[in-house]
């Protein structure tokens, strides 16, 4: 089993900033792509930003210059530095990680439990 668990969400008013983080822990062999992703009431679950395990990044049209994805192989964590905040940024943001188990060639995706980040005056 490989866990992931988020925090850094909360309330922020328009033009401010958030930095979210996530943990992977359990049976980690090796974890490829890190990503954030973000869901709103009925509509489906959006990528916001990946990056591979060598750092190279991608992000949704809608957070480019404004968001900043990053990791830390050797704490198996990742960050997603939010700037310049708008309230359309409103959801509940998951974290994902792609990899091996340790000691096989078995792969695992794992998700977050979510956390909350409103953009609100």
């Amino acid at each position: 089993q490989v866990q992931l668990v988020e925090s850094g969400g909360g309330l922020v008013q328009p033009g401010g900033s958030l930095r979210l983080s996530c943990a992977a822990s359990g049976s980690i062999g090796s974890i490829n792509n890190m990503g954030w992703y973000r869901q709103t009431p009925g509509k489906q679950r959006e990528l916001v930003a990946t990056v591979t395990k060598r750092g190279s990044t991608d992000y949704t049209d809608s957070v480019k210059g404004r968001f900043t994805i990053s990791r830390d192989n050797a704490k198996n964590t990742v960050y997603l530095q939010m700037n310049s905040l708008k309230p359309e940024d409103t959801a509940v943001y998951y974290c994902n990680a792609d990899g091996n188990y340790r000691g096989t060639w078995a792969r695992f995706s794992s998700w977050g439990q979510g956390t909350q980040v409103t953009v609100s005056s």
